[in-house]
C-alpha cells in the first residue's frame, strides 16, 4: 500500500491545467509547449490575414471607384504611381508604365506592345498574390500536424501510466488517472491548435481565391481598355 501511495504521489493528483503540465513527463511537456507555440503562431497568422484582406477589399473598392469614374487614366496614373500600396494599384501602375514606355520609344507603338503590357500585368498579379498568400501554408501545416503531435503526447503519457501499473502491480484508478489525464490533455491542446488553424486556412484560402478572381478580372478589363487605345493610335 505504501508503494502504491508513493507512485500516486509521483504521478500527481493536481488536475488543473498548470498542475497537469507541471506533473507531466518531460517529453509530454515538450509536446504541450510545442503545441502551445503552434497555437499562438496560428492565431497570429489568422489575425494578420483578417486585417490584410479587410484592407485589400477596402482599397480595391476605392481604387475601382476612381478607375471607373470616367476621369482620364493618365491623371489616375500620375496620382497613383508613387503611392501604389495594394495589388490592384500596382497592376495598374505596371501596365501604365509599360504603356508609356512603348509610346515614348516610337512615334506610335512598337509591334507587340499589347503582349508586353499583358505580360507585365500577369507577372505583377502573380507576384502580388504570392505575397498575399504568405503564411497561409503555416495554417495548413499546423492544422494537419497538430492532432498527430498531440496524439504522440497522449501515447507517451499512457505508456507512462502503464509503467506505473507495472511498477505497483495495481490498476487502481488512483494510480492511472493522473497519467491518463495528462496524456489526454496533450490531445486536447493538439485539437485547440489544429481546429482554428484549419478553419482559418479554409476561410482565407477562399478569400485569396476570391480576391485573385477580382484582381485578374480587373487586369483583363484594363487590358481591353489599353488595347482599344493602342488600336486607336495605330
Amino acid at each position: 500500500m505504501e508503494e502504491t501511495v508513493a507512485v500516486t504521489n509521483t504521478l500527481g493528483t493536481d488536475f488543473s491545467v498548470i498542475g497537469m503540465f507541471m506533473q507531466a513527463d518531460p517529453i509530454v511537456k515538450a509536446v504541450m509547449l510545442g503545441l502551445a507555440v503552434a497555437s499562438i503562431w496560428s492565431w497570429a497568422v489568422i489575425i494578420e490575414k483578417a486585417m490584410t484582406f479587410r484592407k485589400l477589399k477596402t482599397k480595391a473598392r476605392r481604387f475601382e471607384e476612381a478607375f471607373w469614374s470616367g476621369k482620364p487614366l493618365d491623371d489616375l496614373y500620375s496620382r497613383t504611381k508613387g503611392s501604389a500600396d495594394h495589388p490592384m494599384a500596382k497592376v495598374f501602375v505596371a501596365a501604365m508604365s509599360e504603356f508609356g514606355r512603348g509610346r515614348q520609344q516610337t512615334a506610335g507603338f512598337a509591334p507587340g506592345a499589347q503582349e508586353r503590357i499583358d505580360k507585365v500585368m500577369r507577372v505583377t498579379v502573380d507576384r502580388e498574390l504570392d505575397k498575399t498568400e504568405r503564411q497561409l501554408p503555416v495554417l495548413a501545416t499546423i492544422g494537419s500536424a497538430a492532432p498527430f503531435v498531440g496524439l504522440f503526447g497522449t501515447v507517451w503519457g499512457i505508456m507512462n501510466a502503464f509503467q506505473g501499473i507495472a511498477e505497483t502491480g495495481d490498476a487502481n484508478l488512483a494510480v492511472v488517472a493522473p497519467g491518463i489525464a495528462e496524456a489526454l490533455f496533450a490531445t486536447a491542446i493538439g485539437l485547440v491548435a489544429a481546429i482554428p488553424a484549419v478553419v482559418g486556412y479554409n476561410r482565407y484560402s477562399a478569400a485569396l481565391n476570391a480576391y485573385a478572381v477580382r484582381l485578374e478580372g480587373f487586369a483583363g478589363e484594363f487590358s481591353t481598355l489599353l488595347s482599344r487605345r493602342l488600336d486607336g493610335a495605330a
